[in-house]
């Protein structure tokens, strides 16, 4: 199947995204407008230290009107790589570095509206090395069990999509501990 964009134009210029909308013309040569979040694209991390703890960043998200347990995240600065990013917020969010880093994946957060991809981390050897976080972050850090993560995630203790999905994925090497 043929789409084809007709024209595009941003709409809004954001601080984290813009939005753009795209007039596309469908297979069937009927057209429609897109509005499309662009995003730089964002990393999380699986940070388990050395006693098998998963540590999560508890902090409010005002779009969702709630304080929410995720793990750590953020957004790509500018030619960033993705691993750089990884290791930068996990020191910013939760004090740690990672002796070890290791990508387990990636996927799209939103693909309906957004472009954003994140890739996941999963982040071993930890050592107590902080970085400065962000002064918009008002971040509490918390640390539970490998072995019971997976039961809060089916409890439904975790309503943040990038904590569940990056949780599924590394559920192989949580339920290893």
């Amino acid at each position: 199947m043929k789409f084809e964009i007709l024209s595009s134009e941003i709409i809004l210029q954001g601080r984290v995204f813009e939005v753009r909308r795209d007039r596309v013309r469908y297979p069937d040569g009927r057209a429609a407008d897109y509005d499309i979040v662009i995003h730089a694209g964002a990393v999380t991390i699986v940070p388990i230290d050395g006693d098998g703890n998963v540590w999560f960043v508890s902090q409010y998200r005002h779009a969702a009107g709630e304080t929410l347990l995720e793990l750590p995240a953020g957004t790509l600065e500018e030619g960033e790589k993705p691993e750089f990013c990884a290791a930068r917020e996990l020191r910013e969010e939760t004090g740690y570095a990672a002796g070890k880093l290791r990508q387990l994946g990636a996927f799209y957060v939103a693909p309906g509206y957004s472009n954003e991809y994140m890739h996941l981390f999963l982040a071993t050897q930890l050592n107590h090395d902080p970085l400065e976080p962000d002064e918009d972050e008002f971040i509490q850090t918390e640390a539970h069990p490998a072995s019971k993560v997976i039961t809060m995630m089916k409890n439904g203790e975790f309503n943040d999509a990038k904590t569940i999905a990056a949780l599924s994925i590394a559920r192989s090497y949580l339920e290893g501990i």
